[in-house]
Formats: C-alpha cells, sequence, structure tokens
C-alpha cells in the first residue's frame, strides 16, 4: 500500500505497507481523495509528536465491513475521533473529547494520506449521489466551521469579524454568512480578496479594524499573532473563538481579559450531518478553495506547495 509516513518531523512516500485490517465494528475503507490541512503541516513542524500516516480530510468507499455487509460500495466521510463510549467524557454526551481516544493522522491512528484506512462504522456518514468526491472532501473541515454555530448563538443583529482568510478560514467565512449577521474577513492576499468576493463576503485589512468594537472574533490565522489581532479587535464583554492549532505557546494578558469579560471559545471538530446539507443544497460551493491536486506518490511536492503563503486546499488522488 502507498501512503504518507510522518517520523521524526520527516515526510515520506512508502510503498510496500501492508493495508490495515477492519477491525471489530470497523470499515475498511478505499480513499477516494484527502485533503492537506494546517493541521498536517504543524503536525510536520512538530505541533504534536505523531508517527505514522498522516491525513484527516478524505472521500471514500468502503470495501469491507465484518458483520455490517450491506454499507459495501457506499461513498463515506467520516468523522476523526475514535472513542472508547464509556469514560465521564463519553458517557456526558461530550464524545470528541473522550478521554481515550485517538484521532485519525493525528493521535495514535493511521491517517488518509493512504490508499486505504480504517474507521469505525459509527464514525461514517453516507455521501449522497449528487455531491462530487471534489465537495465531499471538505465535509470534515466545513463541519469544523459549523461547530462555532453550534457554540455560540450568532444574531443576525452581531458584527462578526474572522481573523484568517486561509482554508478554514474560508469555509468559516462562508459558514457564518448564513447567519445573516455582519460579517468581515481579514484578509492579507489578493487571492483571498478574490475567492471571498466570490461567496459574497466582504473583506478588510488588518490596519481597517476598528478596535474594540466586534461582538465576535474567530481566530484562524494559525499563528499565535491572530490571537493579538482578535484581542485588539473584540468589544468588552465580548467573545474570541479559537480555532488555530499551533507548535508553541500563546503569552496572554490575562487581566484585560477578566477586566473587560471576555469570553474565550476553543472550537474543534463539528456536525458533519450539516456539513453534508449544505454541500448537497450547494449553499457552499469549496471548490474555488482548490489550489492543486496531486497523485499521492508525488505527496511530498504537495506539501511543499500548501506550506506557501497564499495557497488553499491541495488534495491527495491515490488512484493518479
Amino acid at each position: 500500500m502507498l501512503a504518507v509516513w510522518l517520523g521524526n518531523r520527516r515526510l515520506t512516500v512508502k510503498v510496500n505497507l501492508s493495508p490495515p485490517e477492519p477491525g471489530a465494528g470497523e470499515a475498511l475503507i478505499k480513499v477516494l481523495l484527502a485533503g492537506i490541512c494546517a493541521t498536517d503541516l504543524e503536525l510536520v513542524r512538530g505541533y504534536y509528536p505523531f508517527v505514522g500516516i498522516l491525513g484527516h480530510e478524505f472521500v471514500g468507499e468502503i470495501i469491507a465491513a465484518p458483520g455490517n455487509n450491506q454499507l459495501e460500495g457506499r461513498r463515506v466521510v467520516g468523522e476523526i475521533n475514535l472513542v472508547c463510549g464509556n469514560c465521564p467524557a463519553c458517557s456526558s454526551g461530550r464524545s470528541h473529547h473522550c478521554q481515550n481516544r485517538t484521532v485519525l493522522g493525528i493521535v495514535g491512528k493511521d491517517g488518509a494520506f493512504a490508499e486505504f484506512l480504517t474507521l469505525p462504522v459509527k464514525n461514517l456518514h453516507t455521501v449522497p449521489e449528487s455531491i462530487p468526491d471534489e465537495w465531499a472532501v471538505f465535509c470534515e473541515p466545513l463541519a469544523a466551521a459549523l461547530e462555532i454555530l453550534e457554540q455560540v448563538h450568532i444574531l443576525p443583529s452581531h458584527s462578526v469579524l474572522v481573523i484568517g482568510a486561509g482554508r478554514l478560514g474560508q469555509l468559516i467565512a462562508r459558514a457564518i454568512a448564513l447567519a445573516g449577521c455582519e460579517l468581515a474577513v481579514v484578509t492579507r492576499w489578493d487571492a483571498q480578496i478574490d475567492l471571498l468576493a466570490k461567496a459574497g463576503v466582504p473583506s478588510i485589512k488588518e490596519k481597517d479594524i476598528s478596535p474594540g468594537t466586534w461582538d465576535v472574533v474567530i481566530e484562524a490565522t494559525g499563528s499565535p499573532d491572530g490571537f493579538k489581532i482578535a484581542r485588539e479587535a473584540v468589544r468588552a464583554k465580548g467573545i474570541i473563538i479559537l480555532k488555530s492549532t499551533y507548535k508553541g505557546n500563546l503569552e496572554l494578558n490575562i487581566s484585560s481579559l477578566v477586566v473587560d469579560e471576555i469570553t474565550l471559545v476553543g472550537s474543534r471538530c463539528g456536525p458533519f450531518s450539516p456539513a453534508l446539507h449544505l454541500l448537497q443544497s450547494k449553499q457552499v460551493d469549496p471548490t474555488p478553495l482548490i489550489s492543486n491536486r496531486y497523485p499521492l506518490s508525488r505527496a511530498i511536492e504537495a506539501f511543499e506547495l500548501a506550506a506557501q503563503p497564499g495557497v488553499f486546499k491541495v488534495l491527495l488522488d491515490p488512484a493518479e
């Protein structure tokens, strides 16, 4: 099996790995397309000491599902957290924070940058026939964007600022726009502005942010610098939603957060069913975000491109 392997912060393409064997309650999935995201790039930089096959954004076809043969042949996307179902977090409905979880391509579980992967059947969502692979591969990051709307009740009267107009920031902007609020996205590159304009989303430059005026600020830069901008932009008693994960620490002025009564909300994985609905109904078209597509065998080149400023989604195709 061909796969992209990370070890000692070094990527290699391995050609002779054995395909994974599905365990009890799992399915063997042939990967049709996979997407490189900022978390994958941060893992290469040492964000978390993962060793194995990278990748967690994918669309695939079920090849085998022992005990669930009726599922074979279905196109699916998959939730990335593998949970125990028994710990206090799982028992209280917080399974995404399972104390014993592994995470596809991130923590203790080989991922999607391979010809095949395995996931529990309960993690899988069938992709409607009307959604092409190039759309379906965006389901996981779109779900992560929609998690914001699950966590914070954004009203049409709210002013919302998204800081970061990269891969995730673009999807967040498209999801938040559906709330009908006053929305703007901080941009740095002309390509970011163009993509937002095509989606009907206004953009502004950092220098034009009115300090202390925004009800909700979403930080999705993938950099510690983003929080400083968010903190300056949010109003007293406002909300900062944190989407970035990166290697390193962040210095905070806790006193100012307390005095201004700022709410910080960490935001990670999100709901797949609403994401599939938005894709099927074409309320969100993610395909303008595709910068390039590479065969899995050329994954190293794909990662080099994905790491360049101004590049959006780079896809890997095991079949090419």
